[in-house]
């Protein structure tokens, strides 16, 4: 190489200075849910203050925008006990769940924090299975939540938090169910859509739920 020649690690360090540049990727911009902050349709403010510590312990996402997250509200004329033995039967969804056909668990099924189950869903919707894992089963605390995994929906990355409140005043005895759910906004859908479709799901689960609940009551 010939005094004053440039190097050829300085031709490659000219050339790379010479290339333009790729603007880097956004950031998606990510916020924490404010559930707590609005009263769910459906309670009233004593309720829903004796009940803001559960929804910021649980029902709280991390959410950017690509996802949406809404929580609702039941109010269920029976005591907690009934309510519980329905919502916690992880194996049995079709109980209470409006458009499932049917639901299948592996032989020699335990009801544990990883279990799965295969539900088929009812002809009509813009889905056909679902497959789901168990996150949380709290008998204490009357805590569950589950993640859908796979299957042919259009409910993607769909994660949710149940829990149930029993409460008592002048000799009367109800519960409170609360039910959050995180999910992706499909391609072509808006957040508002995706909100609408997922919680006229959760709400006709929610109301059934307290039908079947509140016959049991009355049946003793």
């Amino acid at each position: 190489m010939e005094k004053g020649e440039p190097s050829v690690e300085e031709e490659k360090q000219e050339q790379e200075s010479q290339e333009p540049t790729q603007p880097e990727e956004p950031t998606p911009t990510t916020t924490t849910t404010v559930h707590q902050l609005s009263v769910p349709s459906g309670l009233t403010p004593e309720e829903f203050n004796e009940l803001n510590r559960y929804i910021t312990e649980f029902h709280t996402y991390e959410i950017n925008s690509g996802k949406c997250s809404s929580i609702l509200a039941q109010r269920i004329h029976a005591p907690l006990h009934i309510v519980w033995s329905i919502v916690r039967r992880f194996d049995r969804p079709q109980t209470y769940k409006h458009f499932i056909k049917s639901c299948a668990v592996k032989e020699g099924f335990t009801m544990t924090v990883g279990c799965t189950r295969e539900v088929n869903v009812i002809s009509g919707l813009p889905a056909a299975t679902s497959t789901e894992r168990l996150d949380i089963l709290d008998d204490d605390r009357h805590v569950t939540g589950f993640s859908i995994i796979g299957g042919e929906h259009r409910l993607r990355n769909y994660r949710s938090m149940t829990t149930v409140h029993e409460f008592e005043r002048e000799g009367k005895i109800w519960t409170v169910v609360l039910e959050s759910y995180l999910v992706d906004v499909p391609g072509g859908n808006t957040e508002e859509d995706t909100r609408l479709f997922a919680d006229t799901v959760v709400k006709l689960n929610l109301q059934k739920l307290a039908s079947v609940c509140e016959g049991l009551a009355k049946d003793g």
